[in-house]
């Protein structure tokens, strides 16, 4: 890997460039570390192309000029075939200082979790998959995500020119084939969501260490399995009838942690439930989620969740006409 001459190792590499891109205005590194016609997805959308991440990187180093973003973990994986995937938490913070895309600066002040997985060979990272808690930081500048939603709506120029959020019929293929690896840590976590996924709720208050931390979109912190579980009995009593699927996972152990797992998903199908998005409106949706867990002597004893919220409300909200 042409990285060891100036980064210790995988992991070192991808804290080192997204400090090195983002809080030391490193920007035009982006040419060097971005694959020039690299697909980006987040719920929000897909976007082709370095110049693309170039240009949302300025607006946003506009808007919050004091923003940091540190790393919590990455958990990786590597093949010859594919290279390196990295699944880098982040604990972001910033200020609202600037008028920008979240309306004129408020000087409200914000912390929220990102998870990218990224696709490297070599310098170049070729491929991305990125979920922020946009949800946490709308509410923390004051808004609430369906009608932060429903001004996104309109400021794009209302329902038939807004954005329209990510969905697998507009995926295009970045280059990245790889699954994961077999480590245990990453099947155990695996089976974790599947099991819950399949409404088995009391998996959770019986197998996670009854002192349990999950931290989860919304900027939401959840204390002990009860918590944990309206976490999840929130998001999955939306969508009751959505096919879940995991499309990559990771484990590890060792490196001074805990053992720990990282886990791509995503729930397709239906709003036709009570939960934490309100009244069933039969949308269809499209639900990207990351999943970090930590694990102990006593069973899972850290969850890091996220998905988007105003992708989700903007899916509802377009199709639904309530705008």
């Amino acid at each position: 890997m042409t990285y060891a001459t100036k980064w210790k190792d995988f992991p070192d590499y991808i804290i080192g460039i997204t400090k090195e891109i983002w809080e030391d205005r490193g920007t035009e590194t982006l040419n060097r570390y971005y694959a020039p016609e690299i697909p980006v997805r987040t719920p929000m959308g897909i976007s082709r192309g370095n110049q693309g991440v170039i240009a949302a990187t300025m607006a946003t180093c506009h808007e919050f000029p004091d923003r940091q973003l540190m790393a919590e973990d990455v958990i990786w994986s590597h093949s010859e075939q594919h290279g390196h995937l990295s699944s880098h938490r982040l604990l972001t913070t910033a200020t609202h200082l600037q008028d920008g895309l979240f309306g004129k600066a408020s000087g409200r002040k914000w912390t929220v979790r990102v998870i990218a997985d990224c696709a490297a060979k070599g310098d170049t990272i070729y491929d991305e998959w990125l979920v922020r808690d946009y949800g946490g930081l709308v509410r923390q500048l004051g808004f609430e995500p369906k009608d932060y939603t429903r001004d996104l709506i309109a400021a794009e120029g209302g329902p038939d020119k807004a954005a329209r959020p990510f969905t697998p019929d507009i995926d295009v293929d970045g280059g990245y084939h790889g699954t994961g690896n077999d480590n245990a840590w990453g099947a155990q976590y695996a089976d974790t969501l599947t099991r819950i996924m399949n409404k088995d709720f009391n998996h959770i208050l019986a197998d996670y260490d009854r002192a349990v931390i999950g931290e989860y979109a919304g900027s939401k912190q959840a204390i002990g399995r009860e918590a944990a579980s309206r976490f999840w009995v929130g998001l999955r009593s939306s969508f009751p009838s959505a096919t879940f699927k995991i499309h990559h996972q990771i484990g590890m152990d060792g490196g001074m942690m805990s053992p720990r797992a990282a886990i791509r998903w995503s729930l397709d199908g239906m709003h036709d439930g009570w939960g934490a998005f309100g009244r069933p409106t039969g949308a269809n949706v499209h639900i990207m989620g990351m999943s970090h867990a930590e694990f102990g002597p006593w069973g899972l004893r850290r969850e890091f969740s996220l998905y988007d919220e105003v992708a989700i409300w903007k899916q509802i909200l377009l199709q639904t006409g309530d705008v």
